[in-house]
Parts: C-alpha cells; structure tokens; sequence
C-alpha cells in the first residue's frame, strides 16, 4: 500500500516566529468551522458519513465480483463436489445403480466412452452412433452414467435418445430390396445408392428409377418418394455424409441443392419450379456420376 504520509524535511523546521502567527489563524479557521457544523445541525457529518458507507459497499460489492470468471465456459466447470452426495462415487453407489440399470437409450453421434466424470477420466473406447445402452439415471459434471458388459461408463450429456434416431448409424449397403425392379436401367453406381438407401431406411416404400426425363434417362439418378421432413431430411442427410463413397453428383430436397463440388456453401435455395413436386418438396433427388 503506498505511503501518504509527508516526508519530513527541510520545511518541516519553521521558525518560532512564523509559528507565533500561525497559530492564531489556525484557531480561528478550526473556530469557523465548528460554528458551520453546530449552524447545519451536524448534515455535513452525517454526508460525510453515508458517503464512506456507500464507498464501503461499492468495494466490498467489486471485492466480491472479482473472483468470479468471465470465461465463455463458466457452463463447463464442474459443480462443488458438496453438491453431491459424500458416497455418490463410491464402490457400492456405483455397484448399485449398474444393477438396477434397466432403461434403454440409443447414441445420436459418436461418442468418447470415459471410465468416470471429471478431468481425471480415462477415455476407453467409442461407442458408435445408433447404439443401444443401458443407462443408470446419474448423470455428473456434463456426463451420463451407462452400463456397458456390466460396468460403469460415461459419456456426455445430451446424445442419448429414447428412440433410435431415423437412419443413424446406417451403413452402405448391397443387400437385395425388396422390389428389385426399381434397379431396372439404373448404372451400378445407382444401384448402390438405392440398396443403401433402402436398407437403411425401410420405412420408404416408394422409388422413381429410370424415365425417359432428365437425368433419369440416363439411370444415373433415383427419387426417394416421401412428404415427411424429418425423415426425408434423414435420408438427404445420409446422402451427404456417404457423398464419395457413392460418387454423389447432387442431392435435391426442399428446393434446395447440394453437391460435393461446392459442399462448403452447404444447401444451397433454388428457384421455384410451380410445384411441390418439381421443386422436390415430395421426394429426395440424388444422382451419381
């Protein structure tokens, strides 16, 4: 703290005389000032005084904000243990909540499997999108508890579902579908593309493969006839993400485009064709090279 105290000096050491007239003013001055302080029945030290208190608080209250972090992740530091029970992380806590593990959950995304919550995990593995697990109820610092081969794991929060998400986790495929004619005219890489999506999404009962307009008169392009955005966003969504195992050359959904060429613009709007299904609004377009 610094020192405000005035230095002693030189000016310190006044003459005797220079003190002798000094001395009489000073009475006076210290005089005049208790007479204002008896005629304003003592307002100013009252002033004076909720001044210091209001100064008083106003450091007090900055004291108190200045431990607190302005970081962008206050939300990801983790609670005080004390918010949880002493024994939450014990064996036998544990123990119990694997054994009476009973509900179902399906994963979103891919997700990193952790030994426990907190900085101190060890990852362990992965579990892949659309799997199915058992999970505890627990959930601590950002993460869930699941049971996988009898043990406690942890993943994060918030990619666990109810039900199985629509086409997650669904692969390629060439396995046969169940109307085969669809394949008739279609190029092999077209073929692909309709095995995969129909094994992927069984809930598409309906195909529009070769016709004798645009692209589809070549067999390189399908429709994929659905009206549920949901599942037709799945389905576009699917195609995009095997893009260049299918040798995608677009995908129309919505009045909206996308191609691989120009994937990083993403969906891309396209003017109006005056109808629901010119402008794809009742199926999924997608054609190969």
């Amino acid at each position: 703290m610094a020192d405000y105290r005035h230095k002693k000096g030189d000016q310190a050491r006044r003459k005797p005389k220079a003190l002798a007239v000094i001395g009489p003013l000073a009475v006076l001055a210290t005089f005049s000032v208790v007479t204002i302080g008896v005629a304003t029945g003592e307002s100013g030290v009252r002033d004076m005084t909720r001044l210091g208190t209001v100064a008083a608080a106003d450091i007090s209250s900055s004291r108190s904000e200045d431990p607190v972090t302005r970081s962008a992740d206050r939300t990801k530091v983790p609670p005080p243990p004390s918010s949880y029970a002493p024994n939450f992380m014990s064996k036998a806590a544990i123990e119990r909540a694997v054994a009476g593990a009973s509900q179902e959950r399906w994963a979103t995304d891919d997700l990193n499997i952790w030994s426990q919550p907190g900085d101190k995990a060890k990852q362990l593995g992965e579990l892949e999108a659309g799997k199915k697990v058992l999970v505890t109820g627990r959930e601590m610092w950002g993460r869930t508890e699941i049971v996988l081969r009898g043990k406690s794991r942890w993943v994060t929060d918030g990619y666990l579902s109810d039900e199985k998400p629509i086409g997650v986790g669904a692969g390629l495929s060439m396995d046969p579908c169940p109307d085969g004619g669809v394949e008739s005219g279609l190029t092999d890489s077209a073929v692909f593309v309709y095995r995969s999506v129909c094994n992927a999404f069984p809930e598409i009962s309906s195909y529009g493969g070769w016709s004798s307009h645009g692209e589809h008169s070549s067999g390189r392009a399908l429709d994929i006839m659905t009206s549920d955005v949901e599942l037709g966003t799945a389905i576009a969504e699917f195609l995009r993400a095997h893009a260049s195992e299918l040798h995608l050359f677009d995908v129309i959904w919505r009045q909206h485009i996308w191609t691989p060429v120009r994937s990083s613009e993403g969906w891309r709007s396209m003017p109006s064709r005056g109808s629901a299904t010119a402008n794809h609004y009742d199926h999924v377009h997608v054609s190969v090279y």
